[in-house]
């Protein structure tokens, strides 16, 4: 892996044996160079405030799926790099259709990052926090009865009374996240944060995300580039209605590997 951006000494002098601008070629990142390279920013003199990231990926002709799965367009270090995404995170927010679609089972305890956690004060494996109106989740699932930190299920403050008690009878913890039957982002937001969940993380799908960016909570967008075609009526990254004005990013960090984009980009 290398870095492209931002351009330092390291990124512009050549690499021993190679081309200007190989810093790291030829070798794979270690587990805290990712941790390091995306960080949470560190909390103001305020105190810890709410940081939502989301992490996804999307093929050169704009796919963020094939055959309505994203695994097809990824690669080992994007993984590698969405379990660090997932490790240095309080709570891993997802959408009920991509919990159907992908199988989502509950975040695992890394060894890895386990002192890491424990000196933020967070607990040993981020929470999953599922955006629902119906509750129409299968509550059998894994993700539901054995968690390693139980699972949020976010929703409307009039969601039928009997999925709700149908979710917390598996062990998850319904949180009320609107005023009507679905869920408001920036309620969602404030929530999370309440229950001291700071470090947000979204996976998607591209409905979520969608609805992120147009309620404006987003803060900062990991995005894999996969030096991939795939034609066809696959969902964008971000859907639903388009924003008044489009929302202006900057880049923040680029690495590169195998022909796979590895980047950050923040609120402008």
């Amino acid at each position: 892996m290398r870095r492209l951006f931002p351009v330092t000494d390291e990124t512009a002098a050549p690499a021993p044996g190679g081309a200007a601008g190989e810093e790291g070629a030829g070798r794979e990142w270690g587990l805290a160079e990712l941790a390091a390279a995306y960080a949470y920013p560190e909390p103001g003199a305020g105190g810890p405030a709410p940081w939502l990231r989301a992490n996804m990926v999307s093929t050169l002709d704009g796919a963020a799926q094939h055959d309505g799965r994203s695994q097809p367009i990824s690669n080992a270090t994007d993984m590698r790099i969405f379990g660090t995404l997932r490790a240095l995170a309080d709570v891993v927010v997802v959408g009920a259709e991509t919990v159907r679609q992908e199988g989502y089972r509950p975040a695992r305890a890394r060894a890895e990052f386990a002192a890491a956690r424990e000196a933020a004060g967070q607990g040993p494996a981020a929470a999953i926090a599922v955006v629902t109106a119906g509750l129409d989740l299968d509550f059998s699932l894994p993700l539901f009865t054995s968690p390693l930190v139980p699972t949020l299920v976010l929703t409307g403050a009039s969601a039928a009374p009997d999925r709700v008690a149908a979710a917390e009878k598996a062990g998850a913890r319904v949180v009320a996240a609107g005023d009507g039957i679905g869920v408001d982002p920036a309620r969602a937001v404030q929530a999370l944060a309440g229950l001291g969940h700071t470090r947000l993380l979204t996976e998607g799908g591209p409905r979520l995300l969608g609805q992120l960016v147009a309620a404006g909570v987003l803060d900062e967008l990991c995005l894999t580039v996969s030096p991939m075609l795939t034609a066809g009526d696959a969902q964008r990254i971000a859907g639903g209605p388009a924003v008044t004005v489009p929302r202006r990013f900057s880049l923040l960090s680029m690495l590169e590997e195998d022909g796979f984009l590895f980047t950050r980009y923040g609120r402008s």
